[in-house]
């Protein structure tokens, strides 16, 4: 097991439109399941709102108006319509904010400092999506690779764009929801430390480890951010990020005692 696990650090590599897949083991290993109350969790959306639509009330027929749905974040960029998908899911957010969570992931980290530095550091989200999320908003950007006077007007076409409320609540999204043992994470833990005790920064962009080296402490983590074959329940992980802006399959998951049923 350890040797399949080492050869996925190979994989990592990737491009938006050729992402590197990864495959779970067949030989999983253990994963205790042990929340406090049933869940569900959906990856990485990705600006899908033609995914996401159906497959939200499908959960909600199948399990109800009340149990917590946690969006794991990376909503936004390289699919065709981010601004439908954050408009979602801050509106379900704000009607009944216990119900429905979305965890902060690396793009929409990307996306704030755009709008914060558009000329210097956030120019970088650009290359990874942001130009379908500014084209979402019927914000144009040239052809051409674009310079600190477009970036920044860009930006500034953004913000006027956001409807109410929609940036600080971006702003204030947080890295990780948990339940008994479960964590729920866009990208990783690191795996040689206890939960409550992981940095932000790990839990939205990812850890060397996460993949490659089983947890010790009966924790197990939900998360995103690397595109999987087929969500996947492997060695005390769960797996819902299964490339949907380019696959044209969301994934999701109803998570209880003992039982994890994927959704797509």
């Amino acid at each position: 097991m350890q040797m399949v696990l080492k050869k996925l650090k190979s994989l990592f590599a990737g491009t938006p439109n050729n992402p590197r897949v990864l495959t779970a083991p067949q030989n999983a290993g253990e994963t205790i399941l042990a929340p406090d109350r049933p869940f569900c969790a959906i990856g990485d959306v990705h600006g899908r709102i033609d995914l996401l639509d159906p497959l939200y009330r499908r959960i909600r027929a199948e399990y109800g108006a009340d149990i917590p749905v946690i969006f794991l974040g990376d909503n936004v960029d390289r699919g065709p319509d981010t601004a439908s998908v954050l408009e979602m899911i801050h509106d379900l957010a704000r009607t009944d904010p216990s119900a429905n969570i979305s965890l902060m992931g690396n793009h929409e980290t990307m996306m704030l400092e755009f709008i914060d530095d558009p000329a210097g550091q956030g120019a970088r989200w650009l290359t990874f999506g942001g130009v379908e999320t500014l084209q979402s908003y019927g914000i144009a950007v040239p052809a051409r690779r674009p310079d600190a006077e477009d970036a920044m007007e860009a930006a500034d076409r953004l913000e006027s764009a956001m409807s109410a409320g929609l940036q600080d609540w971006l702003r204030g999204l947080p890295a990780v929801w948990s339940t008994g043992n479960v964590h729920c994470v866009h990208a990783a833990m690191d795996p040689a430390v206890p939960p409550d005790r992981q940095k932000p920064r790990v839990m939205i962009n990812g850890h060397p480890e996460f993949l490659t080296r089983a947890r010790s402490d009966g924790a197990t983590v939900v998360h995103g951010h690397t595109v999987m074959a087929e969500a996947a329940i492997w060695e005390g992980r769960i797996s819902l990020d299964t490339g949907a802006y380019y696959s044209g399959r969301l994934s999701a998951a109803h998570i209880d005692r003992d039982t994890c049923t994927f959704l797509s």
